[in-house]
């Protein structure tokens, strides 16, 4: 049994935050329906690349979902909705405020007539304050939250994304802890709320350490590249082949570090001689142990530093990082085929559990795939079979990719 089975979660999504959050969900073992609008669904079916037709980024944000499509203009299909709504735990959704309440499902429309039901919402900004009616993108949000002012090479270059999507994936998340808390007060007031949460909060968590240094100090932080602005030597380092991350954070370790490298005379450096000499002093530090390392390879560095604890690790690049034997070890690599049988492979679920273990038990599904037995829960089979002849439900024709 998975730790949520028995959960029926409705997740009306596009992209990525909500789908995130359902997908953590479904990977616990709730029955997570991902809701598409007709007639296109889901805009990352037509994310390349694709195997055997099928949009390998939509496979990765939906596997282990059932899916139901439905046309939001119709009244029936909306009205077999709000029928299913009901019924479920969960509702989650990502679209524009104010998007819900023209369909007739907005909270305060449907509160009453689901008092149990967990209302969870990812905007932009939140559903409160000035930019709540404003759309989200992770770009924009990660420049809203100061992320971009401290990501990148340093003063002078210009703003840097981080890499992956970051305050989507992490909105998805917080989401997904919000509906877990939300169950639990559940559980004990049989109740159910809002749950809200935002890309431009998501973006904003992750600049604690930078948070702290200026609200204490008055400083702002900018981007250091891959250094700590509070440790060091912490970053990254170029070695005779690639490049390797060393994490000597404290005294001890940093004292270490230098012996290793045959340079202990730079622990009694008066510029690096205490963890704040060495931050003031980064760029004379960087400069001086930098040869050291690109004597040498990344592999052959990190054995070394490895043998006496000095915590270090390969820049590995994604390919890399798939087939590391940790990443396999830990299941964070699936394959879980395509329809037609081919290798189609997924990022594992990131918590494991004792008593409970997570699986991938279906792979992502077509657009309304499960429609015509998803509404036979609120609607007779003739009732249905008309709905989905009429367009308002199913799932519109394939688009064959190549």
């Amino acid at each position: 049994m998975g730790l949520l089975d028995g959960i029926r979660v409705l997740e009306m999504s596009h992209v990525m935050a909500a789908p995130a959050c359902g997908l953590m969900l479904a990977d616990l073992g709730a029955d997570v329906i991902k809701v598409e609008r007709l007639p296109e669904g889901d805009g990352v079916r037509n994310s390349a690349p694709y195997v055997d037709g099928e949009s390998a980024p939509f496979a990765m944000m939906n596997r282990n979902k059932r899916g139901l499509a439905i046309d939001t203009r119709d009244p029936k299909a909306m009205a077999m909705f709000k029928q299913l709504l009901m019924k479920a735990d969960v509702f989650i959704e990502n679209y524009r405020q104010g998007a819900m309440e023209h369909f007739g499902i907005g909270y305060e429309q449907i509160k009453n007539d689901c008092p149990r039901l967990i209302y969870t919402s990812i905007t932009g900004y939140g559903r409160t304050g000035p930019y709540a009616e404003r759309g989200g993108f992770d770009l924009v949000a990660q420049g809203m939250s100061g992320l971009m002012s401290i990501t990148g090479e340093g003063p002078g270059r210009p703003p840097v994304k981080v890499g992956a999507p970051v305050t989507d994936i992490t909105a998805g998340s917080l989401a997904c802890m919000g509906v877990l808390g939300a169950l639990y007060a559940r559980s004990q007031t049989g109740k159910g709320q809002l749950v809200d949460t935002s890309l431009f909060e998501a973006g904003i968590m992750h600049t604690y350490w930078q948070s702290a240094i200026h609200m204490a100090s008055g400083e702002i932080p900018g981007a250091m590249g891959s250094a700590h602005p509070l440790m060091a030597p912490y970053q990254a380092f170029k070695t005779k082949d690639g490049w390797i991350n060393i994490g000597a954070a404290n005294q001890g370790l940093w004292t270490k570090l230098a012996g290793l490298l045959g340079a202990a005379h730079l622990a009694d450096d008066p510029r690096f001689k205490t963890g704040n000499d060495r931050i003031k002093n980064l760029g004379a530090l960087v400069d001086a142990i930098t040869p050291f390392f690109e004597k040498k390879t990344t592999q052959a560095w990190f054995d070394e530093l490895d043998a006496v604890g000095i915590p270090a690790g390969p820049v590995l690049d994604i390919q890399q990082m798939t087939t590391d034997p940790q990443t396999l070890a830990r299941g964070m690599v699936q394959d879980i085929g395509s329809s037609k049988g081919s290798s189609l492979r997924v990022i594992g679920h990131p918590v494991k559990y004792s008593e409970a273990p997570t699986s991938i038990r279906r792979g992502a599904p077509s657009c309304g795939e499960h429609s015509r037995e998803i509404l036979l829960e609120v609607a007779s089979a003739a009732e249905v079979d008309a709905l989905i002849a009429s367009g308002a439900a199913g799932a519109p024709q394939a688009k064959a990719k190549a």
